[in-house]
């Protein structure tokens, strides 16, 4: 995914409601529209050149789909909205990429806004984008920042002609689309898992800087995780609750299957920000008992040298009269003291388990 140039990055202050503005980072070079229109005899994938002409799609009766990859190009935005009589608001928030997961109800169709999260090779890099979907009468609109493979999965099986997909109505794509967003969150909690494991193994074998660091980064991750699922819960639980004639009894339990794998996901995370949080606990822990190791052993040393001190202070004393100056053995007896100061001081470190 390339990564251009950034757009404005917020709407100027005073702008009317519904100005249609990108706001966030341009993800992807050119505009691309694409359309699949099916049935459970027909197939009908081409690249949409005139959008004037997804008009006649609306009334017929097979499914259309309508993907768009790239959301800076505001005019053809504002085409599609008036083909398939999208608000202004709907249009605006599509372009807002900073928007969190939602669902509302609109007279003759349903927006809902989700987060993709992709995960680099290594699940060391987290990003995020984000993916409007709309639900209208015979049709799905989807509005993705930049061509992921998170959807491709939907359109295979649109092309296999396998499968109950086929054979249900748009509200049916709507779940499939959702689902294969909530599906790819497991391919990243496996990989936040991965990471976890070796900032454990980490943390209990040799802490290190970089280990604070990754604890870090992998709680940041964990915390948009948290952010990008919590508010799905709500958005998939609103399609349940919402008596529209839009989404049929038979796509209802697809739905709940969802919410139930978006509780299991968010579960799944808060339990990983808790193992987070007990590394980070058990890493400032590790670090203070090493420094309480050293600062052990330094303090030994200077205990045992305060005597030793004490002594050769003594002796170093520049006094004319000192009786042991005289005597012959006074030298070696000096050291003998010292060595047997020294000596029992550590033996009754040892029998104290100071050492």
């Amino acid at each position: 995914m390339a990564q251009t140039k950034k757009t404005r990055r917020q709407k100027e202050p005073g702008a009317p409601p519904g100005t249609l503005i990108h706001v966030g980072k341009r993800k992807a070079d050119g505009v691309r529209v694409t359309m699949i229109d099916y049935d459970d005899q027909k197939l009908d994938e081409r690249e949409v050149d005139k959008v004037a002409e997804l008009a006649a799609r609306k009334e017929m009766p097979t499914v259309t789909w309508v993907n768009m990859d790239g959301l800076h190009d505001t005019a053809l935005m504002g085409e599609i909205g008036q083909v398939f009589g999208l608000h202004p608001l709907v249009l605006e928030d599509v372009l807002n990429t900073r928007q969190r997961p939602k669902m509302e109800d609109y007279e003759g169709y349903i927006f809902v806004v989700l987060k993709v999260l992709l995960f680099s090779d290594d699940g060391s890099e987290m990003s995020s984008e984000q993916v409007s979907l709309i639900l209208g009468d015979g049709y799905v609109l989807s509005f993705q920042e930049a061509s992921s493979d998170v959807l491709d999965v939907v359109r295979q099986r649109i092309r296999s002609r396998k499968g109950r997909i086929c054979k249900m109505g748009p509200d049916y794509l709507l779940y499939a689309l959702i689902d294969a967003i909530v599906d790819y969150y497991f391919v990243g909690l496996e990989k936040v898992e991965e990471n976890l494991l070796t900032l454990e193994d980490a943390v209990f074998q040799d802490p290190s800087v970089s280990t604070l660091a990754g604890i870090q980064r992998l709680k940041i991750e964990l915390r948009r995780f948290r952010g990008a699922t919590l508010p799905l819960r709500e958005a998939v639980n609103g399609l349940l609750r919402e008596e529209s004639e839009l989404i049929t009894e038979k796509t209802e339990i697809f739905l709940r299957d969802v919410y139930d794998h978006t509780i299991q996901v968010i579960d799944t995370v808060e339990g990983f920000r808790d193992t987070a949080s007990g590394l980070l606990d058990v890493y400032l822990s590790s670090v203070s008992n090493r420094m309480n190791e050293v600062m052990k052993v330094l303090t030994i040393i200077a205990t045992i040298f305060i005597p030793l001190t004490f002594i050769a202070g003594i002796y170093g004393m520049n006094f004319e009269y000192m009786p042991e100056l005289q005597f012959r053995w006074a030298y070696p007896l000096v050291w003998l003291t010292i060595l047997i100061v020294a000596g029992g001081m550590v033996c009754y470190f040892r029998r104290k388990g100071w050492l």
